[in-house]
């Protein structure tokens, strides 16, 4: 048999896709490879009885259920856990390495303070009693508007408390990161009704379009992916990936399709115009008055010939995807570039997601699933003083997390007295992350709950050191794109090895601690004790068996489909800066472009060409290359910042364009992931998008010279 190069590809990446789910990872992976790796930091195992506990895993949006391996009470290995709906045994290498966060070299030990350019270690009481002063102090003074909190999501019970203390202080100002669960929600906020969102049966699909999506590189929930890509075969089912390079991705596909980056939704919408001219489409779920303007519109707009040259996707090709398709017994469109964090643009994600309303898939076998948004938790309704309802009735320092820091960072006066941040990075994960870094130091009061030192936690006053996902009871509800709807339970599988407190217990313990019309909102005595009482409704089912299905699959209801907003705005966001070459960031499995970062275990299997010794690497493709060879060095250069790098010659990226592999350049103190590479955050800017709000850049113009 013949066996091509991209064939080769396809074939390697598979393997490794399918090895880092399989019960194979795990005997690969024993407790001989993760305790002999000589980390001076790792306690090595004495024998012992062997027990399993059962937990949920929470370092990455994927919430994968896990079993836990002890000897002597002491964890020793991870595990995926069978029969967990999400993953069922299967856990990918953070989730196998997770025990190497709870020894890790940044893990914050104690309470910190900022004095001068140092860290002090303080005590709980007193790092309680500063946050407290001074948010009573802001509040005293009449401005509960001038404080403002940043979550990593905004599901969850944790988040819940710490919504409650904002909205019971009297701040308009709470921001997440950007995250798929997000991107989901405004997508089916904008095409279906407020308070829904929307998944993909992925494991049921006969036919799987993705636009750009990184199906293998990290995408919604990673295991369950990889999961659904490894039976494609079995089931007879095909993959095409539109994508700017050969990713992990395009190379398992049946088909790669390459697109000039940022053009997708144009794509989209030249699918959507060619499925509606020739009549194709579910005419049963399409038939609202805003569908027909849509339908005017695309045709208009996006005749085949112009969306060829947008996206440098030949015309009949073009065609050929929008048959296969819209033929397809169990077709589904997948959005979100990368990961599917980070900026998205929502004409995009409309746009696709429209392909699957036109497919009339939704809700149904292999399609989308678009359902209410699952609220499990049950918070008594907050006690609401005169100073919060003036604080709150005030404007917000902007819709999404960019404005915010756009507002705090070019503003005179601070626009805010007092930040807390909650397990987020936005130093490091956010475009323009420089920018960000200085618009956080003109913050007089930064308080960071985080169980690592990172980018953010440097720019801090106060640290609240919290337990890791192993050290605590928890809620972990599944998002990230999933068919069903799961809430697990995280537990307490070994006694805080350091003078960490949950999360839910510090924000108790500060809400508690100011003034009567806030403290009489936090009255639990702990908050096991609180999360028992606000999810009392599946507590008993949840506590005994570790999870709740809330929802499984598709329901069969009618779901609205609004197409007004794809109907008025017909721009897509170009990119932006100068220079010949585009850009783009490049999402990789084996590292987490948020928080918490890689551990020492993940760094060490990221190839040499992506990462060697302390030097990034750019791909490009050699026609662009201009006699430059594989290592040579170059200096990248954007409009907001430059780095150096070397160079990857890659056939398998589109001429014209470069990337850089997100995850690589962090600053603060762990010689293990710490100064190795370049930040590709800091070599791109925001772009706004018109009608939406979002940032949705999807890379930037950029220029390459030898150094």
């Amino acid at each position: 048999m013949k066996v091509d190069r991209r064939s080769f590809l396809g074939l390697g990446l598979g393997v490794a896709a399918g090895v880092a789910v399989s019960p194979l990872t795990v005997k690969l992976t024993d407790d001989l490879s993760i305790w002999t790796q000589n980390w001076p930091w790792t306690p090595v195992p004495v024998d012992g009885e062997v027990t399993y506990e059962n937990s949920v895993c929470s370092l990455c949006p994927g919430s994968c259920g896990i079993s836990i391996r002890k000897i002597k009470d002491r964890p020793v290995k991870i595990e995926g856990r069978t029969g967990y709906p999400v993953n069922d045994g299967g856990a990918c290498l953070h989730g196998i390495a997770g025990l190497q966060y709870l020894y890790d070299p940044a893990r914050i030990k104690s309470p910190l303070k900022k004095s001068g350019d140092k860290f002090v270690q303080i005590s709980w009481d007193e790092a309680i009693s500063e946050v407290a002063d001074k948010l009573s102090e802001i509040r005293n003074s009449g401005t509960p508007e001038k404080v403002a909190c940043i979550l990593d999501k905004d599901s969850g019970s944790v988040a819940g408390l710490l919504k409650r203390l904002i909205k019971s202080y009297g701040s308009p100002n709470l921001f997440t990161m950007p995250g798929l669960e997000s991107y989901l929600e405004l997508t089916a906020s904008t095409l279906h009704g407020q308070d829904m969102t929307i998944g993909f049966d992925l494991e049921n699909s006969d036919f799987i379009l993705s636009f750009s999506a990184g199906i293998i590189e990290g995408w919604g929930s990673p295991v369950n992916c990889f999961q659904a890509n490894a039976s494609r075969k079995e089931r007879h089912a095909e993959l095409w990936q539109i994508d700017s390079k050969l990713s992990n991705t395009a190379a398992s596909a049946d088909r790669w399709i390459a697109i000039k980056p940022g053009t997708q939704a144009d794509l989209a919408m030249g699918m959507c115009a060619f499925i509606i001219k020739k009549n194709l489409y579910n005419a049963s779920v399409i038939d609202s008055h805003e569908f027909a303007r849509f339908a005017s519109k695309v045709r208009n707009s996006y005749p085949i010939p112009k969306v060829s040259e947008i996206t440098g996707i030949p015309s009949a090709v073009i065609k050929e995807m929008a048959r296969a398709f819209i033929k397809a017994a169990m077709p589904v469109a997948v959005f979100g570039r990368g990961r599917g964090e980070g900026s998205q643009s929502l004409k995009e994600l409309a746009a696709i997601h429209m392909l699957n309303c036109l497919a009339g898939n939704i809700n149904k076998k292999g399609g989308t699933v678009v359902r209410t948004k699952s609220d499990y938790l049950s918070f008594p309704d907050e006690s609401i003083d005169s100073i919060a309802k003036q604080g709150a009735a005030k404007a917000p320092l902007g819709k999404y997390i960019h404005d915010f820091f756009e507002k705090v960072g070019t503003g005179g006066n601070p626009a805010v007295e007092a930040l807390l941040v909650y397990n987020a990075n936005p130093c490091y994960a956010l475009n323009n992350a420089k920018f960000v870094k200085q618009a956080i130091g003109q913050i007089p009061f930064v308080v960071n709950f985080s169980s690592f030192m990172d980018e953010t936690a440097m720019e801090s006053d106060i640290i609240l050191p919290v337990h890791t996902s192993i050290e605590r009871l928890e809620d972990v509800p599944s998002g990230a794109g999933l068919s069903k709807s799961v809430v697990g339970l995280s537990k307490a599988i070994v006694k805080p090895v350091y003078d960490t407190k949950h999360p839910g217990d510090a924000v108790i313990l500060i809400g508690q601690a100011l003034d009567a019309s806030i403290a009489g909102n936090f009255e639990w005595e702990s908050y096991e004790e609180c999360l028992e009482s606000a999810a009392q409704n599946i507590w008993d089912e949840l506590s005994e068996e570790g999870f709740v299905v809330l929802t499984a699959g598709a329901s069969r209801e009618k779901v609205n489909i609004d197409a007004a907003f794809l109907a008025d705005n017909s721009e897509t966001v170009q990119i932006k800066g100068e220079g010949e070459l585009i850009l783009i960031p490049i999402d990789h499995m084996r590292l987490p472009a948020d928080s918490p970062s890689a551990s020492p275990f993940a760094i060490k299997t990221v190839s040499d060409d992506i990462i060697k010794g302390k030097d990034s690497f750019i791909e490009i493709n050699p026609q662009s290359a201009k006699g430059l060879k594989n290592g040579d060095y170059v200096l990248v250069k954007t409009s907001v910042g430059s780095a150096k790098a070397r160079i990857k010659l890659n056939e398998g990226i589109m001429p014209g364009v470069i990337g850089m592999v997100r995850g690589l350049g962090h600053t603060f103190g762990n010689k293990y992931v710490s100064g190795k590479g370049s930040n590709i955050n800091e070599l791109i800017a925001p772009v706004i998008e018109a009608g939406s709000g979002l940032d949705a850049a999807s890379g930037i113009r950029a220029s390459i010279s030898g150094v």
